[in-house]
């Protein structure tokens, strides 16, 4: 009894604990700056006004090799409604592993690398944390987070179709809301 009570109350305070909470969706996105190969950075205040998809990905991972050449794939039919993909590598040796990956994949978006607390602290993500790579926010054209995969993972948010359901809802919506007063009436 004793031993399931000191259990419960640990884990009411590891989910209390901000280093283990999940930040809320939505939320304003923040700036956030990466590296890229050649030595620039990126912004994703760059990018306001259009549906971004920020990946944080390893190099070495299948499942963010494979989510990379799917973006590659999407970029190039919403690119011109205004989808931007971009990824951040943050695993070891990300910034020398990037142009291979870029190469590899025929990766059409820019990728570029942070280190690990820089990519977990954006995600809000603890250094204690376990997490499942990669990890996707959906990012809508007012600069909000819309979306983010949870730190373990959520099978669903990994699939094709989950991302066409995010492009095709985001990409509705208007970059700004409009300040002017509705002038509809409605019919009685």
């Amino acid at each position: 009894m004793l031993r399931s009570t000191r259990r419960e109350l640990l884990t009411t305070l590891i989910a209390a604990s901000p280093a283990f909470a999940i930040p809320a969706v939505p939320r304003p996105a923040g700036d956030f700056t990466f590296h890229l190969p050649d030595g620039s950075t990126k912004s994703l205040s760059h990018y306001r006004g259009e549906v971004v998809c920020l990946m944080f990905v390893y190099t070495t991972c299948p499942h963010c090799q494979h989510a990379s050449q799917v973006m590659t794939q999407l970029f190039s039919q919403y690119g011109s409604r205004g989808f931007q993909p971009l990824a951040v590598a943050f695993n070891p040796d990300a910034a020398t592993l990037v142009p291979d990956f870029v190469r590899t994949y025929g990766i059409g978006f820019p990728v570029g690398a942070e280190p690990q607390a820089v990519a977990l602290q954006y995600m809000g993500i603890s250094l204690m944390e376990r997490y499942v790579v990669p990890q996707i926010l959906w990012i809508d054209r007012k600069g909000e987070i819309r979306s983010q995969t949870p730190s373990m993972g959520d099978e669903r948010m990994l699939e094709e179709s989950y991302w066409r359901s995010e492009l095709e809802t985001l990409l509705k919506e208007p970059a700004t809301k409009s300040t002017r007063p509705s002038h509809r009436t409605s019919a009685r």
